[in-house]
């Protein structure tokens, strides 16, 4: 018997496998594409997930082959006159297309460890107390403790659990793709910026290898968003916008997506989850689908992990939707607000204008971009003192006296950051480690970080920490 299979190798499933690896738990990850996908629905990563990678020491690979571009997170593409600076080291925007994204997490989970069969595809699945047992559509059946559906927006594990799925259908579509264009590069850009200013649902410009990444509006919501767009189809919407369809041809992709949004009811029935796009869907403003998947599965991993090496405390799998439900609400709802804010009526665009008014008042525009990049979220978790800003918040990657932070990460074990000098993790070493070093740079006594980075407790008391140390550690 498998111990989690993952239906789905996109890059929540992948960073989910990678997670549980680093625990030692056996992972088969189902992909349906016999090969990856050369699609790019995704442009890169905002601050929190860099700095995920970084906490996992995988950020050189990713720094090599991205483009970092200043500021970490702007609400509907406006542009503050006021500094905006987010409490992180890592304020910017790593630029890459998805495929590369996809790739290199898909090769952490292979180095890990992780079991991926490609073009293979659940078809369905049955639960018992002791495991699940899935059908693929070849007809083989796998047995695993867990299963996670990381299979996105149209889940077959979330239908097949029977989870509500609320929300808006699609009243808006658009197409996007990347394809190679003859007019020159400066009428293209030209052309692109008049659009934009009464049609910010249009873009188009230069993504490397000699490819333009477009996107349009389509001239309607199609019945049946399997089926890609034509190119055909891409052109006349581009000649429809901008009077020209920039002599597109010799495309690599062309997809659709919608302004669709909808939030899972749950996120798990018995032994099956469900993560990523599976759990929620939303327009793409401010690029945040994928980056929400892989805090989700940074969330899950190692309380699963914890699950199924048996000392998972009672209810800490629960916190995996009591955590990342609101987190999900509260992306579903900035997005909502973009998709307004990017509209031509003249309504939402005297709300535009009157937003970017409130962005020079200080502290504003830093609100709303911590939302984008994914910093500002904070974990209800439970007692502590009230005075204490840090509680259930990720914690920046501090400069200590002997290195960083974020170094002390890499291996997913929780972590106790001791200024004091006093403390002990005791009988948890097991599965916590203990750094005594100081950083002029934390208000604290001592801190002790989950797995994920979030602070659990804040202090100095050994009585005290050895409760919350139980409480996310469990019983030794």
């Amino acid at each position: 018997m498998i111990d989690v299979i993952i239906s789905g190798g996109g890059p929540t499933g992948m960073m989910l496998a990678s997670e549980l690896r680093l625990h030692g738990v056996e992972v088969l990850v189902l992909e349906r594409d016999a090969e990856p996908t050369t699609a790019v629905r995704s442009l890169g990563l905002h601050p929190r997930s860099i700095e995920i990678m970084d906490s996992r020491g995988l950020l050189d690979r990713f720094l090599a082959v991205g483009t970092t571009y200043p500021g970490g997170g702007r609400f509907a593409g406006i542009a503050s006159a006021r500094p905006v600076h987010l409490d992180t080291t890592h304020d910017y925007i790593l630029g890459m297309p998805q495929p590369v994204t996809d790739r290199l997490i898909a090769e952490r989970a292979a180095e890990l460890g992780a079991l991926v069969r490609r073009g293979e595809r659940v078809a369905g699945f049955e639960q018992d107390a002791d495991g699940v047992s899935v059908e693929l559509t070849s007809g083989e059946r796998v047995r695993g403790r867990w299963l996670v559906g990381c299979d996105g927006g149209r889940s077959l594990v979330r239908r097949t659990l029977g989870i509500g799925f609320p929300g808006e259908a699609a009243t808006t579509e658009w197409i996007l793709g990347e394809a190679e264009a003859t007019a020159p590069a400066d009428e293209i850009a030209a052309i692109a910026e008049e659009v934009r200013k009464t049609h910010r649902g249009f873009g188009i410009g230069p993504n490397g290898e000699g490819l333009y990444r477009a996107v349009v509006p389509a001239a309607s919501v199609s019945e049946d968003r399997s089926i890609p767009p034509t190119l055909d189809e891409f052109r006349a919407q581009l000649q429809a916008y901008a009077g020209t369809d920039f002599g597109i041809h010799s495309p690599r992709s062309i997809t659709r997506f919608t302004d669709a949004t909808r939030l899972a009811e749950r996120y798990r029935v018995g032994r099956v989850l469900i993560a990523g796009d599976a759990a929620h869907i939303h327009p793409p403003l401010g690029g945040q689908g994928l980056n929400l998947g892989i805090q989700d599965a940074f969330n899950l991993g190692w309380k699963l992990a914890a699950e199924v090496g048996g000392w998972a405390p009672n209810g800490l799998l629960d916190t995996y939707f009591t955590e990342r439900h609101p987190a999900a609400e509260d992306v579903l709802t900035i997005t909502r607000a973009q998709s307004e804010l990017i509209a031509p009526e003249p309504g939402p665009q005297a709300v535009r204008r009157l937003l970017t008014e409130l962005t020079d008042v200080d502290g504003v525009g830093t609100f709303l971009g911590a939302k984008v990049a994914g910093i500002a979220v904070r974990y209800d978790v439970g007692q502590g003192p009230a005075d204490s800003g840090l509680l259930g918040r990720r914690l920046r990657d501090l400069g200590l006296s002997h290195g960083r932070l974020y170094e002390h990460l890499h291996d997913g074990r929780g972590l106790l950051l001791d200024q004091t000098g006093a403390l002990t993790v005791g009988r948890w070493s097991g599965r916590v480690d203990r750094v005594a070093d100081a950083s002029d740079e934390l208000d604290a006594p001592a801190v002790l970080l989950r797995p994920d980075g979030h602070v659990a407790w804040v202090g100095d008391d050994q009585q005290a920490l050895d409760a919350h140390l139980a409480r996310w550690f469990g019983s030794v």
